[in-house]
This record gives C-alpha cells, structure tokens and sequence, in this order.
C-alpha cells in the first residue's frame, strides 16, 4: 500500500532533540512556495527558526504554542504584495495555503507537525512581530512547530459523509 502523506498528517506536539537538517528545512520552504496563490501575488514571507531563544519567545507568544521543537516556521502575509482594495485578504487564503503545504510535506519527509494559529489573535500577532522584528506590513499568519515525532497518531481521513454534499 503505498503512503498517503495527506491522510498520515497529524499535529504533533512532543518532539525529540534532533535538529532537522539544512536540507529538509530547505524542502520544507520549497514546498511552501510551491503553494497556490492569487493572481500570483505571492503575499507570504516564511521565517524559519532554530534560534533557541527566538524559539522560547515564539513557544510563549501563545496558549497552545508552549510544546519545544526543535524548529518553528512561521508563515506571514506580507501585505506590501498583496492584491488591492477588497481583494486584501486572499493573502490569507496563500498563507494558509503555503501552512498546509509545508504540514504535508513534513509529513512526507518523517517529520512531526503542529500548525499554532496565529491570524487573527491580536496579542499573539503583536508577540510573534515583536520577536520577529516584522513591519506594519508583516502580519504573522501561523506558527509551525516542526522536529523528529516523539510520538505517533494513527492516520485518519476526517471523512464525514454528513458533511459532503453532492449536487448531480
């Protein structure tokens, strides 16, 4: 049977003392830039930390953060490319977008994941550019928390036949 790395993606939240290598962070960012995005705007900076004290004031921005991992990659709209007037927000339909692309693709390489919301919470978002030192332009979207599983969840698919609705 071959692996679905869509289904077998679950939020991890223990991690070993391992740091993931150059070249897998590096994978990780490929595959969120690969993401879709509107018009092609590319409205997302990615931030990619394995600073330890920027990781602790990243784990304390938030309730659901605290979990140590041995890198974090942070997912920021980046409004300065964003599309004009009402069309503002598809930024986060990309950032959420490139998140999702970056959880499966851990997934794939043997990694563990947690995607933490950051948008829309206004005292984490201020936590998270305060410890990234962003622009009035930079709005944090998401933290992920990345590292080697110390832990493992049966695969699931989340499928609710009460939920789809076909119109024939």
């Amino acid at each position: 049977m071959m692996s679905d790395p869509i289904l077998e993606r679950r939020s991890i939240r223990k991690y070993k003392e391992k740091n993931v290598p150059k070249e897998l962070i590096d994978k990780l960012l490929e595959a969120a830039c690969a993401a879709p995005s509107a018009c092609n705007r590319r409205p997302v900076d990615l931030f990619a930390v394995t600073n330890t004290e920027k990781l602790e004031e990243l784990s304390a921005s938030g309730r659901f953060t605290k979990m140590k991992s041995p890198l974090i990659i942070v997912v920021v709209g980046n409004l300065s490319r964003a599309l004009p007037l009402q069309l503002a927000d598809y930024w986060i339909h990309d950032a959420a977008a490139a998140s999702q692309n970056i959880l499966i693709k851990a997934t794939e390489l043997g990694l563990g994941s947690c995607w933490c919301g950051v948008h829309p919470q206004t005292r984490m978002m201020a936590k998270v550019s305060e410890a990234l030192g962003l622009s009035k332009n930079q709005i944090p979207f998401s933290i992920i928390k990345i590292g080697y599983p110390d832990e493992s969840h049966e695969p699931h698919s989340g499928y609710d036949e009460k939920r789809v609705h076909f119109i024939e």
